[in-house]
């Protein structure tokens, strides 16, 4: 990342990624919702084949900075870049809670929807796809599951099945929005593989967590928000008891109701 003059960009540490050699950038990025910024001043850049973790406290600015990078939200200023992909090649998982649950669907025909990129909008599901399917069902061990509504899942269920759908996606940028929330350890460390496994395969994986262990643990890199970067490199380097505090203190410090970039 390239700090610039804004006094808490001064502060991301020099080895934060530089903004010209990325699959995904972001040049002084600032976004949010009706002129109310909820990231400012961001830039950096995301490498081919990274793992990397956004943390920071609630109201940081975590996940609107996804849908961002989705194209759900236009930047107030500066620019979100991808290099050598389109957002056809991002496959996006968000938080259970913006999913609906009640649509009457089966299990394998929500899976299915993940082969959406060969088939378009209206195209039909082949026996090799529905095979390739099942395939993705068993990967997060979900087989046997095929025709179960989507409603009787539960939770861990749910988001298994979700993993499934992103595997059919063969996407080269994947995006997770809180994955683990609420899930039991088992469903955690199995789908916790899928993501080592994503990484390597040479795919680019961005997640949002709020659990700093677990970051510690499987993800190298982690860019740390509070509205403002507060740094973005190696983790170990990044989530330092510092760095935490100074996330919670810039948080308190932001006004809501500021149009641009006022604490």
């Amino acid at each position: 990342m390239t700090p610039d003059s804004n006094p808490a960009a001064a502060a991301v540490p020099a080895h934060a990624p530089p903004i010209s050699a990325g699959l995904l950038t972001f040049d002084n990025l600032t976004i949010g919702y009706d002129r109310h910024p909820a990231v400012h001043h961001l830039s950096g850049s995301f490498r081919p084949g990274s793992l990397t973790a956004i943390a920071g406290p609630n109201g940081a600015g975590k996940t609107t900075l996804l849908k961002t990078v989705t194209g759900l939200l236009r930047p107030i200023h500066g620019e979100v870049r991808l290099t050598a992909i389109s957002r056809r090649d991002i496959a996006y998982l968000p938080q259970q809670a913006e999913i609906d649950r009640s649509f009457p669907i089966s299990v394998a025909d929500a899976v299915a929807m993940g082969h959406w990129r060969k088939i378009g909008a209206f195209g039909g599901i082949t026996g090799a796809l529905m095979r390739q399917t099942r395939l993705a069902l068993s990967a997060v061990g979900l087989q046997g599951f095929d025709k179960r509504p989507v409603g009787s899942l539960s939770v861990g269920q749910f988001q298994r099945m979700l993993f499934a759908r992103l595997l059919l996606q063969e996407a080269k940028l994947i995006i997770l929005d809180e994955p683990f929330a609420a899930i039991d350890a088992k469903t955690t460390n199995d789908l916790l593989g899928l993501v080592l496994r994503w990484q390597g395969e040479g795919r680019t994986v961005i997640a949002v967590l709020h659990d700093l262990e677990q970051i510690r643990g499987f993800f190298p890199e982690t860019l740390l928000l509070a509205r403002e970067p507060i740094g973005w490199g190696p983790t170990a380097e990044i989530l330092t008891p510092d760095n935490l505090g100074r996330a919670r203190a810039m948080i308190e410090a932001w006004d809501e109701q500021a149009e641009w970039c006022r604490r």
